[in-house]
C-alpha cells in the first residue's frame, strides 16, 4: 500500500546521464531484438495487436527512486512497476492470480511448503539468465534487517520470516512458519530483482541507494515489459521495450506491443488536463470529475478520444494528526510540541474533526456531485471486504463542540477562538502535496470548516518528495492530506498501515511496541487473519479492525470520488479497473495503436 500523488493524491535529486539527451528531446530509436523466448513462454490472453508507437502519460512528480523494495510511494511505482516482473502476475479484472517468471506452482497438504517452477531460458534484460539464485536473493534483501522495506510485514507470518530455498535453478521452494492465507498474491507479487547487479550493494549495505534516479540506464536491470531509455528531473521519464520479456501475444508476437512509454512531468493538474487535450498525451488516468463535462463535450466535438466512467475506486483520501510520542533523535526535543501532542492523542478531539468536516459541501463544490462521503478505512468499491455498521461522522458542529467541550477544549474567552484547559489556542499546521488542485481545494475547505469551529489551521502545501521525507524520515509535521493507492483488495495488503510497526503506520509508524491497546488489538487482529484460510472467520477479524479504526479515527476520511478516465481512441485492448490505482494503464504491455 503506496501513498499516491493523484486525482485521488499519491510521488531525488537527481543526477542526469547527460549523454542520453539532445536539447533535452528523447532519444529514441529502433528498438532493439531480443533474446530466444524462455520455455514456456507465457501466452497473454489478450486480442492480437499491432507493434509500434509511443504511449505518453504525464504525472506531476518525479520518482524518488527505480527501487522497488525501498520505494514508498507513487511517483516511483509509476516507473518500476513496468522495469521488473514477479513469480505470479494478479489478473484485476478477475483478481485471480496467474503465472508470471513461474509457469506452475503448488502447496503441499500442509499448507505451509510452496513450490514455483521458473520459465527455463528467462533472462534478464541485459541478457544475463534469470534463475532461481536472483528469487533467493531477493528474498534475502526483504529479510534484511538494514533494508527498510514497507511491504515486510506481508512476508511475515507472526513476525517470522518465510524459508526460501533453491531446489535446483529452476526451482524454488517457501516455507511459512504457518498457513498464510493471501500467500500466493504476497509473495507472487514481489519484483524479482537480479542479484548480478545488486548483491554487491547489498554486502556494503548501500542496497537502499542502489537503483536511484541517477542510474544509468544500461545499470538498471529488470525483467519487465520495459526498461529504461532516458531520464531527465523535472521533464520525463522514457522507457523502451524490453526484447527479453517472456510474454508473447496467442499469435506469437512478444509484448509490448508500444516500442516506448513515456510519463511526462507537468506542474499539476490542469497542466495534465490540458496535455491530454491537446493531444499531447494517449491516456488521462485521473480525470477529475469536475472536468467530466468539458471533456465529454471535447470527446464529442472531436471525436479523438473517449471518456469512460469506472464507479467508485479503491484510492481513500483522509487527513491524520502526527499522534508520534517520541523524541527528536538529533535534537532530544519531542517530535510533536506536547501541548498539541495532548490534544491530537484523544479520540474525541479526532471524533470532533470528524463531525466538523463538511463532506456534502465537498462532494457539491470540488467533485460536482461524482462522489460520495467515505467513513472506512476502505470504500464501497471493495465489496468483499467492506464492514458494515461502521461509525458515520455526519457534519455536525454542534457535535463535534460538544465532543471538544467533554475533554476541556472551548472558547472560554468569547473571541470565537477554542482553548484547552490550559488556555492554549487551539492552532496546527495542514500539509498536503502541491500540483493537485482538487486536494487544494479539499484542504480549503477543512480548513474554512474547522474555522468556523473556532480552530485556526495553517495550510501550507509541499512539494510530494519533501513531504514523504517529513512523514516517513523526519516526522516534522502536524497533520496531512494524503491518499492511499496501491495494494489490492485484500487486507493483508494493508498490514504495513493498520500495523503498529508498520512503515506507513501513518499518525505513529514503525513503534517498537503498540503505545495504545488499540493498536494492539488491531496488530493481533491482522496477524490472525494473514493465517486464517477460512473466509468467514478471516472477515470477521478484519471487520474488528474496521470498527476500530472507525471508533479510534487515527484517519480522518474525506470522500470517495467516482474515477474517471479519458483515452485516445486509437488505443485498443483497454480493459480499465478501479481496482488498480493505474486505472488505464495497469496492463500498458497489452495496449496497442490501432493504424488509422
Amino acid at each position: 500500500m503506496t501513498r499516491t500523488k493523484n486525482c485521488s493524491l499519491c510521488l531525488a535529486i537527481a543526477a542526469v546521464a547527460m549523454l542520453l539527451f539532445v536539447s533535452g528531446k528523447p532519444a529514441e530509436g529502433a528498438p532493439p531484438a531480443g533474446a530466444a523466448l524462455p520455455v514456456p513462454p507465457l501466452v497473454n490472453d489478450c486480442a492480437p495487436g499491432i507493434r509500434g508507437g509511443r504511449l505518453v502519460l504525464s504525472t506531476f512528480g518525479d520518482p524518488k527512486t527505480f527501487n522497488p523494495i525501498a520505494s514508498n510511494e507513487g511517483t516511483s511505482e509509476d516507473i518500476y512497476r513496468f522495469i521488473f516482473a514477479s513469480l505470479l502476475t494478479l489478473d484485476l479484472p478477475s483478481q485471480k492470480m496467474l503465472p508470471g517468471l513461474a509457469h506452475k506452482w503448488s502447496v503441499a497438504a500442509d499448507q505451509k511448503t510452496w513450490t514455483f517452477k521458473l520459465r527455463e531460458g528467462l533472462v534478464w534484460s541485459d541478457g544475463k539468465p534469470l534463475t532461481t539464485d536472483d528469487v533467493v536473493f531477493t528474498f534475502k534483501v526483504i529479510y534484511d534487517p538494514d533494508v527498510p522495506n514497507p511491504a515486510i510485514d506481508l512476508l511475515k507470518v507472526d513476525g517470522k520470516p518465510f524459508v526460501v530455498t533453491k531446489l535446483d535453478d529452476l526451482t524454488v521452494q517457501v516455507v511459512t512458519p504457518e498457513p498464510c492465507a493471501p500467500f500466493e498474491e504476497n509473495v507472487g507479487s514481489i519484483p524479482i530483482l537480479p542479484k548480478h547487479i545488486l548483491a554487491g550493494k547489498l554486502a556494503e549495505k548501500k542496497f537502499v541507494s542502489a537503483y536511484g534516479v541517477d542510474t544509468p540506464p544500461e545499470g538498471l536491470v529488470g525483467s519487465g515489459p520495459f526498461k529504461l531509455k532516458q531520464y531527465k528531473a523535472g521533464e520525463f521519464t522514457l522507457l523502451e521495450r524490453n526484447p527479453n520479456y517472456f510474454v508473447v501475444d496467442k499469435a506469437g508476437t512478444r509484448l509490448p506491443y508500444v516500442d516506448y512509454l513515456m510519463y511526462q512531468v507537468v506542474p499539476d493538474m490542469n497542466a495534465m488536463s490540458l496535455r491530454f487535450l491537446k493531444g499531447e498525451n494517449d491516456l488521462y488516468e485521473f480525470l477529475r470529475p469536475d472536468e467530466v463535462e468539458r471533456f465529454k463535450s471535447e470527446a464529442a466535438k472531436t471525436g479523438r478520444f473517449q471518456v469512460k466512467e469506472l464507479g467508485i475506486g479503491l484510492e481513500r483520501g483522509f487527513f491524520w494528526f502526527n499522534l508520534n510520542t517520541n523524541l527528536n533523535a538529533k535534537t532530544g526535543k519531542p517530535i510533536v510540541d506536547p501541548k498539541k501532542l495532548a490534544w491530537f492523542r484523544q479520540q474525541k478531539f479526532r471524533q470532533a474533526i470528524a463531525h466538523a468536516v463538511d463532506r456534502p459541501s465537498i462532494v457539491k463544490s470540488v467533485y460536482a456531485g461524482r462522489a460520495q462521503a467515505n467513513f472506512g478505512y476502505i470504500t464501497a468499491a471493495n465489496k468483499k471486504w467492506l464492514a458494515s455498521g461502521l461509525s458515520e461522522y455526519a457534519f455536525d458542529p454542534a457535535r463535534a463542540r460538544a465532543l471538544l467541550k467533554e475533554i476541556g477544549i472551548q472558547d472560554r474567552n468569547g473571541n470565537g477562538i477554542l482553548e484547552d484547559a490550559q488556555g492554549n489556542e487551539i492552532e496546527f499546521t495542514f500539509n498536503t502535496n502541491t500540483g493537485n488542485n482538487t486536494r487544494d481545494k479539499i484542504a480549503i475547505f477543512i480548513q474554512a470548516d474547522l474555522k468556523k469551529l473556532g480552530i485556526k489551521v495553517n495550510y501550507q502545501p509541499i512539494e510530494f518528495n519533501t513531504l514523504i521525507t517529513r512523514i516517513n524520515d523526519t516526522y516534522e509535521y502536524e497533520c496531512v492530506l494524503l491518499s492511499l493507492g496501491g495494494g489490492s483488495t485484500d487486507p493483508s495488503s494493508s498490514m504495513n498501515v493498520l500495523k503498529s510497526d508498520g512503515y506507513t503506520h501513518e499518525w505513529f509508524p514503525k513503534q517498537k511496541s503498540p503505545v495504545t491497546d488499540w493498536e494492539a488489538r488491531m496488530d493481533k487482529l491482522m496477524d490472525e487473519q494473514h493465517k486464517t484460510l477460512d473466509f468467514a472467520k478471516r472477515k470477521a477479524l478484519f471487520d474488528e479492525v474496521q470498527q476500530i479504526m472507525s471508533s479510534q479515527v487515527p484517519l480522518i476520511y474525506t470522500v470517495s470520488p467516482i474515477s474517471y478516465v479519458a483515452v485516445r481512441n486509437e488505443i485498443a485492448n483497454l480493459r480499465p479497473s478501479v481496482l488498480s490505482y493505474y486505472r488505464v494503464s495497469w496492463n500498458a504491455e497489452e495496449l496497442y495503436f490501432r493504424k488509422k
